[in-house]
């Protein structure tokens, strides 16, 4: 049978938090917008939102092995289209991100590439599993995963460059990645670290573009780059003025940070500083908790995968998601540098918000295919 599946094993939980997370994005990009829902914005989002689900749910039933037969050409084209963006690319705020392709219009390549490299590295590291832990393989798998990541932070691109470092150390810590190795790695890296920020602050890290390097000398002494807090300090009191049950959606007020212009990107780069201020503690505390259990859900299809490569390609969602929404909620909090990050299923964005859908579209298969449990 074409698709011989049992419908009981198939996540509709997932489904349900999916679009719970994303009829808030959408509620809260038509608040930020300050129009109605006929605004461009939330109807494109409310288009992405659809084309996304019916990709997921058609991916659903396509078996993941598939998929995993064609991870060399995923990953050529993948490359291909970042080296598009750096020759025939569109420039906006300085960064030159997207390409135009027809009747889709503009699309940013780096965010397929997550998507891209996880089914990938998932029949990478499947296929080598046996000598993961051989200096040639984790050698030929660093350039591999290089090649792509150079291609963005050329663009430049530095937190998306970030997030696939943490997603890919995820999946090979998840492939069975030695101790030894671990530790080794930690143990070169720590007094790099050192040296990198002591160079940053005589600007000469090479691969930083100034306002790259100002972001994260600000988190490091915010008193000298006190200019560079700006927009965080701004989202902070937007989250905090919020209280517990928040000023209400769509609000108008006078006392509204959001409505009086001191927030920066609050459709995409900041848009939990509104959920904050016009849903509260609890409305944020409800968009976290949808987050966590999608990423429990991730993993525990993972746990229950009935081969390598699929729980993989969970493990790579659930650090996709996992990252992305704790640096884009950690920048929005203060807790980290100003980085430019979607909020997964949130942030207004087709091709983040197309790429996460059918990311999840592929793994909902791994959870239809999973292995014989009772748990």
């Amino acid at each position: 049978m074409l698709f011989d599946y049992k419908i009981r094993n198939f996540n509709f939980r997932l489904v349900f938090y999916i679009l719970a997370l994303s009829g808030i994005g959408v509620l809260i990009i038509r608040s930020a917008s300050q129009g109605s829902m006929e605004d461009t914005r939330v109807m494109r989002q409310v288009i992405g939102i659809s084309a996304g689900l019916l990709i997921a749910l058609a991916l659903s039933l396509i078996d993941y092995h598939r998929l995993l037969n064609l991870s060399t050409m995923i990953y050529l084209v993948c490359t291909g289209m970042l080296a598009w963006v750096l020759f025939n690319g569109v420039m906006r705020g300085g960064a030159t991100r997207w390409i135009v392709l027809p009747v889709l219009g503009q699309l940013q390549p780096s965010e397929f590439t997550k998507i891209g490299l996880i089914i990938f590295f998932s029949w990478y590291f499947d296929k080598y599993q046996e000598r993961i832990n051989q200096l040639p393989i984790l050698a030929a798998s660093a350039v591999l995963f290089g090649v792509p990541v150079l291609l963005i932070l050329a663009e430049p691109n530095l937190s998306t460059s970030l997030i696939m470092i943490m997603l890919f150390t995820a999946m090979i810590f998840a492939a069975g990645l030695s101790y030894r190795w671990i530790f080794g790695i930690l143990a070169v890296l720590t007094p790099v670290a050192a040296v990198f920020i002591y160079l940053l602050q005589y600007e000469m890290v090479p691969f930083l573009k100034d306002y790259q390097a100002r972001r994260i000398l600000s988190f490091i002494n915010p008193a000298k780059y006190q200019e560079n807090n700006l927009q965080q300090d701004n989202s902070v009191m937007a989250i905090g003025s919020g209280q517990l049950w928040g000023k209400g959606l769509n609000n108008t007020t006078i006392a509204s940070v959001k409505n009086g212009n001191f927030l920066s990107e609050e459709s995409t780069d900041f848009i939990f500083a509104v959920i904050g201020e016009e849903l509260g503690f609890v409305g944020s505390m409800v968009a976290l908790g949808l987050f966590l259990l999608i990423i429990y859900e991730c993993l525990l299809m993972a746990k229950r995968a009935k081969d390598t490569s699929g729980k993989l390609l969970c493990t790579g969602m659930a650090a996709l998601i996992g990252f992305q929404s704790f640096s884009n909620i950690a920048v929005a909090t203060k807790l980290f540098p100003n980085t430019g990050l979607p909020l997964p299923f949130i942030s207004y964005g087709v091709s983040s918000l197309l790429s996460i859908y059918l990311g999840m579209g592929i793994i909902l298969n791994v959870g239809l295919q999973r292995k014989n449990t009772h748990n």
